[in-house]
């Protein structure tokens, strides 16, 4: 019979980001949460979620670019 999981060996639940969040204020959320993470500051556990955290707006940021570079490609046709 497989052992039980314990709670801390959970998978962590995907952050979700506000589709609607302005990519300055994402830059911004971002650059303070590695500023954050380099200081120290961070418990393991919070260094953790601000690394997931900062990889969920980068991944909005790309998606934001995208969607310009996109947008300026069909105005230059």
């Amino acid at each position: 019979m497989p052992a039980k999981k314990s709670e801390s060996q959970k998978p962590e639940l995907e952050v979700k980001i506000d589709p609607d969040l302005r990519y300055e204020q994402a830059v911004k959320e971002l650059e303070k949460l590695i500023a954050d993470m380099e200081s120290g500051k961070f418990s393991l556990e919070e260094t953790l979620l601000a690394y997931q955290r900062g990889a969920a707006l980068l991944k909005h940021c790309q998606g934001v670019l995208a969607q310009v570079e996109q947008q300026v490609r069909v105005f230059e046709a």
